[in-house]
């Protein structure tokens, strides 16, 4: 929807927009690290313990997205290849490349969630184990950062 609503060519056209959208991205990725790192030794899954809401986990998500150049790009640089721009519908052609993009991305997420549920017990039940991946994901979020800090346009 980025990319249709022009916020992709202003990104891309606008230094500072990027820069400031960047930097979001840097921060929400070093937080991110923080907080795993810091919780990383917390047993996960306990019977105190209740999950976050459909609405807190969908708003992560989205976040999570939003604050991810790479797929501002990828709907900006990548798919509009696909439609000529003086193709009649363009607009309508996007919309239809990014809702198979979005269904096919689903596809893949729902078969890592499932994938995930069926190792749930087998690694919860190794608690060295969940803090070294944990430990691990804060290594690469905090990398990622920072890459992501130095990275231009």
């Amino acid at each position: 929807m980025a990319a249709l609503t022009g916020l992709a060519a202003l990104l891309h056209a606008s230094g500072v927009a990027f820069a400031v959208l960047k930097y979001l991205g840097v921060a929400y990725l070093l937080w991110m690290a923080w907080s795993t790192w810091r919780h990383r030794r917390e047993p996960i899954g306990g019977t105190d313990e209740r999950p976050g809401s459909t609405w807190s986990v969908m708003a992560s998500g989205v976040t999570l997205n939003l604050l991810n150049p790479k797929l501002t790009l990828f709907f900006f640089a990548f798919l509009p290849q696909f439609v000529p721009a003086s193709a009649p519908h363009a607009t309508s052609r996007m919309l239809l490349l990014s809702a198979v993009f979005m269904a096919l991305t689903f596809l893949v997420f729902a078969a890592y969630g499932v994938c995930a549920g069926l190792l749930r017990e087998r690694v919860l039940a190794r608690p060295r184990l969940v803090e070294r991946i944990q430990g691990f994901f804060a290594a690469a979020f905090a990398a990622l950062g920072l890459r992501l800090a130095f990275e231009s346009r």
